[in-house]
């Protein structure tokens, strides 16, 4: 076994000991076959307002223009799928994903314990870690590490997991064995495209931002157009209509962090509790949750928008 593979080896096995669903490995280097269609997706407006998404359009491409002397991508998943789905007919609805502690602290803590356990066992190794914070195209770099395919939804795909997991990264100048990628098994399955509420997948593989729910609930800062009056379903924070129809999250299974569970602040709130929901009880009940990201704001704005 080379120091390449003995590391790799080391590497994924300390990831699966801090709980993540899975760990792979790609060569740093830039993303030849993603350019164009980046490009096309920006061009076309589909980010909507999310104009972030234009800058650093090298870097985005190219993770040795992002961290100095890169040689690998790790990449990792960590499941957030819950044990039971709030939203009972008594709640407004929230993305799974906001159910409990906000991912980013989560993941990072995570990351931040591989990165100390790979420089105490490998050596001086100099990198960083990334969650949802720079312009890293993430989906594609798991893809690339095998871990999944990107589905029609645009998210990534895992036959034994489905879609219900954060992906994050560390970017190492540390040469480690790459994986494969894997291939796309959504065959002529189109569930996802006919069960968007408001046909935001308007082709396979090419989501229009501006008519998701999700980043008319979160992403968009001014009002939401009328014309998706009816069409957002209860969803006051997010959507996960997509994943829900997928027939690969049959395969979802419970995660184990503690940290993801929902509070019983937010498990209690009936209808009543979110079409009334005072500041204060904003700040009780997502303190800690990535719901705070449209303030409450923002979350009153979709809750009225929901009447």
């Amino acid at each position: 076994m080379t120091n390449k593979e003995n590391y790799s080896a080391m590497i994924k096995t300390e990831a699966q000991r801090l709980g993540f669903l899975s760990c792979g490995i790609s060569k740093a280097g830039f993303l030849e076959e993603e350019a164009p269609r980046l490009e096309q997706w920006l061009n076309n407006g589909f980010h909507g307002t999310m104009s972030y998404m234009e800058n650093h359009f090298d870097k985005r491409l190219d993770p040795t223009k992002l961290v100095e002397g890169s040689k690998s991508v790790i990449s990792v998943l960590l499941n957030y799928f819950p044990e039971e789905e709030l939203g009972d007919g008594n709640q407004r609805k929230i993305s799974k994903y906001a159910y409990g502690e906000d991912y980013h602290y989560v993941l990072k803590d995570k990351l931040r314990e591989l990165t100390h356990f790979i420089q105490e066992n490998i050596g001086e190794v100099s990198g960083r870690a990334f969650v949802d914070s720079a312009p890293v195209l993430d989906r594609v770099w798991a893809k690339k590490a095998g871990l999944g395919w990107i589905g029609k939804h645009s998210l990534l795909l895992s036959k034994k997991a489905g879609s219900f997991y954060f992906i994050g990264e560390l970017i190492l100048d540390l040469e480690l064995e790459p994986d494969g990628p894997t291939t796309d098994h959504c065959g002529q399955c189109t569930a996802c495209m006919d069960a968007c509420p408001t046909e935001a997948i308007i082709q396979p593989y090419v989501v229009n931002s501006n008519k998701c729910i999700s980043y008319l609930t979160i992403e968009l800062k001014d009002a939401i157009p009328s014309s998706f009056k009816g069409q957002t379903e209860d969803w006051a924070f997010g959507c996960d209509v997509c994943q829900d129809v997928c027939p690969w999250n049959r395969f979802s299974k419970p995660h184990q962090e503690p940290r993801f569970r929902p509070s019983e602040e937010l498990k209690e709130l009936v209808e009543s509790d979110w079409m009334e929901l005072t500041q204060d009880v904003f700040k009780k009940v997502f303190k800690s949750s990535a719901v705070k990201r449209t303030k409450f704001t923002g979350l009153n704005r979709n809750l009225e928008f929901l009447k």
